[in-house]
């Protein structure tokens, strides 16, 4: 079939950087490269980096006929099954449940479920149906000392593309990515209520903009999105089951009215285009975390000299279709500041331990961005069990800011927060013939890094040592795109990337059997 030459093309020349088989066999990171930081009494460590960036195939106009084999040319562009060039799949990402196995060569092998936002809309929001892909993946861990060169770096993280599963709604339609200028009003569906939905008012379907992902272990998964800022909790098959609404304070409020579009800041809630980009889970399923990009307007929202302070929150789903899942925790994360006192916002979080998680906050800079030298894009880590639980209390209501103006209440402790991680380090990246800064060519650091996900190394020396997944959002920029039937050209050919680090998270408790 057409699909399998894709994917034995796709694995022959999309890959990673992991094991050489011209460099010494190494099996362990060179201690050399350790960096050590510490939280709440225990020391956390990254071991180093293990895989750059993985140029991943996304040409459109490669599609084999049926029973034709397939030679890639070039790897900045290549179409999904649906006919939609794939990317933007660094959104939300997480491992297919007991797929992750360590082979006998030394190799690990599994899939990683990837979830594009909304589609090519550099030129406006289109009418894009929410989505996941399957990823087949070989993982060839390199612990060298010689630094590779791009070509073969390329040879370590071998991806195979599989399939892509739509999202639908109520009635099985499909849902859009169209910006939601009206509201559906809430409902009770079955034994389910609806909350009031973010709908495009030009075909009436629930509005997605899909940001972090969530596996359960029944193959159910949640979702969460930008827009509401809602999380929504789908069937194996992809259609809406329900939708978790969070506090007023969350909600966007203009003129005392829920107005989801992401174009224009509201008065209250959560800023335009700045929803709940980091969702987690705990080990048992039974606690989702999710956590805005960036603070809320009340608290400072909408400017990046006070839109610091932003929230975690946390819901029991234990039984999610037996009621709404009740609000269980809400905290005050302080995101990270630039040298000028610039916020960066958060776009994943990753549940570690109990009060621990790990939070991707970086710039908008790289390949693709507004400037090609990156200052910040890191893994961090930040604690909650000193933290003030504010759920419940009068900083759910928007008329009560827990930082007005970028300043916090001084009722509020927050959580503690770390750098950990860095992406951008110039001797890391060098060694798999990566860069950050000037030229702007294939192996410049890509811009938009918005998802984590964690494997064990199954490491019997080094129980607590973990791979460390990340993919970029390309924002599905290419030359040569396609996108609901439509040609189109970004303007600038930009390979949707992976990287895999190796770190030490002393307690972690990671579930993805």
């Amino acid at each position: 079939m057409a699909l399998a030459w894709i994917v034995s093309a796709l694995a022959l020349h999309a890959a990673t950087a992991l094991a050489h088989p011209l460099a010494r066999a190494a099996t362990e990171p060179d201690p050399d490269n350790f960096v050590n930081v510490s939280l709440a009494g225990k020391t956390y460590t990254n071991k180093e980096s293990l895989s750059p960036s993985v140029v991943f195939p996304t040409r459109s106009d490669l599609l084999p006929p049926t029973g034709s084999s397939c030679v890639w040319p070039d790897p900045s562009n290549f179409t999904e099954s649906t006919g939609d060039t794939l990317g933007g799949i660094g959104s939300g990402v997480a491992l297919k449940r007991g797929s992750f196995i360590q082979q006998s060569d030394g190799t690990f092998t599994g899939t990683i479920v990837v979830q594009p936002d909304r589609g090519f809309n550099v030129d406006g929001t289109i009418d894009y149906q929410a989505r996941h892909h399957n990823i087949d993946f070989v993982l060839s861990p390199y612990y060298g000392d010689d630094d590779l060169d791009f070509d073969d770096a390329l040879e370590t993280l071998q991806l195979t593309y599989r399939d892509t599963l739509l999202y639908t709604e109520r009635n099985n339609q499909k849902t859009t990515g169209l910006d939601a200028t009206g509201v559906r009003p809430a409902a009770l569906v079955g034994q389910v209520m609806d909350p009031p939905l973010p709908i495009a008012p030009s075909n009436s379907h629930l509005t997605i903009d899909a940001e972090g992902l969530v596996i359960n272990s029944d193959g159910t998964f949640w979702t969460s999105d930008e827009y509401g800022p809602y999380i929504y909790l789908m069937s194996a098959e992809g259609s809406l089951l329900m939708a978790i609404e969070p506090p007023n304070a969350i909600l966007p409020m203009v003129n005392g009215q829920i107005d989801f579009t992401s174009v224009d800041d509201p008065d209250t809630g959560r800023s335009g285009n700045q929803g709940f980009e980091g969702l987690t889970a705990d080990p048992t399923g039974n606690t989702l975390y999710a956590m805005l990009q960036s603070a809320t307007m009340q608290d400072g929202g909408g400017d990046k000299d006070t839109e610091r302070y932003t929230r975690l929150l946390a819901w029991d789903v234990s039984s999610p279709l037996s009621g709404p899942p009740p609000l269980i925790g809400e905290w005050v994360v302080p995101l990270p500041l630039s040298s000028k006192g610039k916020t960066f916002p958060q776009s994943e979080i990753h549940f570690v331990s109990e009060d621990v998680f790990l939070v991707l906050s970086r710039d908008g800079d790289g390949h693709g961005g507004d400037d090609n030298n990156s200052a910040y894009k890191q893994a961090d880590l930040f604690d909650i069990s000193g933290a003030t639980d504010i759920h419940g209390t009068k900083f759910d209501d928007p008329s009560n800011p827990v930082a007005p103006n970028g300043k916090l209440d001084k009722s509020v402790t927050p959580a503690q927060y770390v750098g950990f991680v860095s992406f951008i380090d110039d001797d890391q990246l060098a060694r798999f013939g990566l860069h950050n800064g000037k030229p702007a060519d294939q192996t410049l650091i890509d811009a938009k890094w918005e998802s984590l996900a964690l494997a064990p190394c199954n490491d019997p020396s080094f129980p607590d040592d973990y791979f460390l997944f990340t993919v970029a959002d390309n924002d599905y920029i290419t030359t040569d795109g396609s996108m609901l039937g439509q040609p189109y050209d970004a303007g600038l050919d930009n390979d949707n990337q992976f990287m895999v680090f190796r770190v030490t998270l002393p307690g972690a408790t990671v579930n993805i059997a």
